[in-house]
């Protein structure tokens, strides 16, 4: 709970990380000030790249008391504006799954390397970025809580698989390590409602530990405020559950 007395401060940077293949890759990191121990969380930026939504993101961790860090998983196409960059890597076919998952664990190591971290990272991500969380949390052990913000291609069929992303995400449900919350919207047309069940079918299957929201009159992207698919009312209540869950399942 914020408090008008509290001190507050936060240092947020570029830095490096040691990702897919031991590659070092560039990452925006932001911990708040003070001894710690803090919770820590790891953002997976979306499909339109690494991108200014996604600084801010990590910087709104770091003012509620997380370390956070998000990883340039695009750093290979070179550098330049994020939608170039972003359009690069699509043209290229995508960044490849496994690639994206060994970045994404390098940061959580890097995470759990700094003193001041309480040991428990989560991992969150938009769009493309909802679809690695739910990969990276199913493939790399070691997270504590994860959230897919409206995923597309969570879901796929035999059609949609390509070199790039050779194995759909929800068949590897079983090996799920930590509670996933999901939060979508019922206009969305990736992942459409009838994709949102076919996962939570899944979830329920393997008994895994998740919540999943769907929100009325919001499709893709409702969290983004400098987009026409903007849903205040929907992204403002989005953003309060995903701080009380990471609060239940990161909190020291």
């Amino acid at each position: 709970m914020y408090e008008t007395d509290q001190y507050e401060g936060m240092l947020a940077e570029t830095t490096t990380v040691r990702g897919h293949g031991g590659d070092l890759i560039n990452a925006y990191i932001a911990k708040p000030m003070g001894p710690g121990p803090h919770p820590s969380v790891v953002l997976i930026h979306h499909m339109p790249g690494w991108d200014e939504w996604y600084r801010e993101a990590t910087r709104k961790f770091a003012h509620h008391g997380y370390v956070a860090i998000s990883p340039n998983l695009y750093f290979r196409a070179g550098h330049g504006a994020p939608d170039d960059v972003a359009a690069k890597v699509r043209a290229d076919g995508g960044a490849p799954d496994d690639q994206v998952v060994g970045d994404v664990e390098g940061a959580m190591q890097h995470l759990r390397s700094l003193p001041y971290v309480n040991g428990k990272v989560g991992v969150i991500g938009t769009c493309s970025g909802g679809r690695n969380t739910v990969l990276a949390a199913s493939c790399v052990k070691g997270f504590s809580a994860a959230v897919d913000c409206w995923g597309g291609r969570v879901v796929m069929s035999e059609a949609d698989l390509t070199p790039a992303q050779p194995v759909a995400p929800i068949d590897y449900t079983e090996d799920l390590s930590c509670p996933l919350l999901g939060l979508f919207g019922e206009d969305d047309d990736s992942p459409t409602p009838e994709q949102v069940a076919i996962h939570e079918r899944e979830l329920k299957k393997h008994g895994k530990d998740y919540e999943f929201h769907m929100y009325p009159n919001a499709g893709h992207g409702f969290f983004y405020y400098h987009r026409p698919s903007y849903r205040q009312e929907q992204a403002l209540d989005g953003w309060a559950r995903i701080f009380a869950f990471f609060e239940k399942h990161l909190a020291a």
